[in-house]
């Protein structure tokens, strides 16, 4: 069974729909990256699928155990989340914040999992400095720390180099690509059309309907790549 399946959504914000016809599947292992215009609801996708917000209609279900809380969730940050004055360590033990549950403390193991998540982001040598201070491709592998302190399942990224350098775009790329390869499932919301077809085994492409969902070797002859990649993406 599939971790999520979607049947029939229809997307949008009180009752205005931005996107409609949405039928997708993610199977554990895969790495799904989902392309399309501005506005042409990505994000609210994302939002969908983490319960932030409930679909206009459609049905989604959650499998193989996964609970909607269980999922870590990367997204676009703003100027205000940018100057957040906490140290790196605090921030990355925030990911853990779904599991305290009725306590009022981060229990060692959690304190533990914060740390071993930083080592293999290689920031751990940053844990006592302000995110605030840090560069952008810091604070992105921060918040990617955070993210996978929620989850070993399935990680959300919604535009995660939106802002980024091309050498540091690079370096998290790659590094989502080791995690994805290590077993951990990736949705990621892109603009980044290269990416998506370098990265990715399966595409979901959307507009004002669902023009794509399959595989990245099929997406090359099909329409929507068509169009997307004469236009280069947005």
């Amino acid at each position: 069974m599939a971790f999520i399946n979607c049947s029939d959504l229809v997307l949008g914000y009180d009752n205005n729909v931005v996107s409609r016809d949405i039928n997708f599947s993610v199977k554990e292992g895969d790495y799904l990256c989902i392309l399309g215009e501005n506005g042409a609801g990505k994000s609210t996708l994302m939002k969908t699928l983490l319960h932030l917000i409930e679909p206009v209609s459609g049905k989604i279900v959650y499998g193989d155990g996964l609970k909607p809380y269980e999922i870590g969730y990367l997204p676009q940050q703003s100027p205000v989340q940018r100057d957040f004055p906490a140290s790196v360590f605090e921030v990355v033990l925030s990911g853990c914040l779904s599991k305290l549950k009725n306590r009022f403390f981060y229990s060692s193991v959690e304190k533990n999992t914060a740390q071993e998540n930083m080592e293999k982001l290689e920031i751990w040598h940053l844990r006592e400095k302000s995110y605030r201070n840090l560069s952008g491709g810091q604070q992105q592998r921060v918040l990617l720390a955070r993210a996978l302190c929620a989850t070993s399942k399935l990680l959300i990224l919604d535009e995660p180099v939106s802002g980024l350098d091309p050498k540091v775009t690079l370096n998290f790329y790659e590094m989502v690509k080791k995690l994805n390869s290590n077993g951990l499932t990736v949705i990621m919301v892109s603009h980044d059309f290269d990416a998506a077809m370098s990265y990715a085994d399966t595409i979901l492409h959307i507009g004002s309907r669902q023009l794509y969902f399959g595989k990245v070797q099929d997406y090359r002859n099909s329409e929507a790549y068509k169009i997307f990649s004469t236009f280069g993406g947005v």
